[in-house]
């Protein structure tokens, strides 16, 4: 038998579908079905987890044949490896049918979707948090009273701020890649009460953070015209009010909207798509457009930001309670629409 009619042997054996197979190796569904269409080869590590998987020796899976292995030359050899093999594919069959009867996740990804959804969440409240620190050292109404060090302190907190906020959302978005790339599938084992608790969490989360950033926005407005101060702490309490509402709303969102198991493997297939050159003329338009879009958006930020009159004055309390954030957010809107408009010219054209 071929390495193709083994494999295909061996699946049917265990019930196990070309998904269920792909998820268990770490590879997509494409890559099984081109092996068993013979198109394709798995590589030395791919054939071991198979062997391993399925209680076979490597001779028999590419050159012989797996429903009737090769007896050792050794009966005591022979004993023990068929004792090893049949324990092992208890274990597999054990393992399989455990998973027929309800999905497991094999690959850890819920702890990964939670620990993703934490970072990105921390990241994007800790520059938040750091400008409404900064912004306590306001040069007109700093905590300190009049100092010459109020630019420099609210510069620190700012950076600070951004170093700590890049030392969560880089490794989150590393880590995210990196497991996409060990995991190019994954089953959806997820059950209707998990995505009921989820959602509910999501209602906490919005919920929470649209009452943190009213307080902060009654704060400032009660500082302004009661007490007639609009800068300083006023700035400070909102944005670290906001800090935990955007914290609520990111992490929460995140939670759920990664439950979408199908949207993750489509994903994945369309980054395998890429990296193979796959694509089509569509997809590759609609990354160059948003890649555009977005750098014209981070361009427009660090401007506001940077190059603001406040900022040109050395008034950084001014400068980075600003609006700068607001480019990204923008830019992300332009990159649905732009993605969705061509979209419909596709659907257009392929009518």
């Amino acid at each position: 038998m071929s390495f193709r009619a083994n494999l295909q042997y061996l699946r049917a054996q265990r019930n196990l579908t070309q998904e269920r197979l792909a998820m268990l190796l770490g590879v997509s569904r494409q890559a099984i079905s081109k092996w068993e269409s013979e198109k394709a080869y798995p590589e030395m590590d791919k054939l071991l987890m198979i062997c391993d998987l399925f209680g076979c020796t490597l001779d028999d899976l590419v050159l012989g044949d797996v429903s009737r292995p090769t007896a050792s030359a050794s009966g005591v050899g022979s004993s023990d490896a068929d004792a090893s093999a049949e324990t092992t594919s208890s274990k597999m069959a054990g393992i399989i049918t455990s998973n027929a009867e309800l999905a497991q996740d094999m690959t850890g990804y819920d702890e990964h979707r939670r620990r993703f959804a934490l970072l990105i969440a921390g990241g994007v409240a800790a520059i938040v948090a750091g400008v409404g620190i900064g912004s306590l050292f306001d040069s007109s109404n700093s905590i300190l009273g009049a100092t010459p060090l109020n630019d420099f302190l609210t510069f620190l907190c700012v950076c600070v701020g951004v170093i700590a906020g890049l030392a969560m959302l880089i490794p989150g978005g590393l880590s995210r890649i990196d497991f996409k790339r060990r995991h190019p599938y994954v089953e959806d084992f997820y059950t209707g009460e998990d995505r009921s608790r989820e959602l509910r969490l999501l209602v906490i989360g919005i919920v929470g953070g649209i009452s943190a950033i009213l307080i902060g926005i009654a704060v400032t407005v009660y500082a302004d015209d009661m007490l007639g101060v609009s800068d300083g702490w006023p700035n400070a309490i909102f944005l670290l009010l906001c800090a935990p509402g955007v914290f609520g709303f990111v992490y929460c969102g995140m939670r759920y909207s990664l439950l979408n198991i199908n949207a993750y493997n489509k994903a994945a297939e369309d980054d395998r798509k890429e990296h193979a050159g796959e694509q089509d003329f569509y997809a590759k338009l609609t990354g160059a457009v948003c890649g555009i879009i977005m750098m014209i958006a981070t361009l427009i930020g660090l401007c506001l930001l940077f190059l603001s009159p406040a900022a040109l004055r050395g008034d950084w309390s001014t400068a980075v309670a600003g609006m700068f954030w607001v480019a990204w957010p923008i830019g992300g809107v332009l990159c649905g629409i732009a993605a969705t408009a061509i979209q419909l010219f596709k659907n257009y054209r392929e009518r």
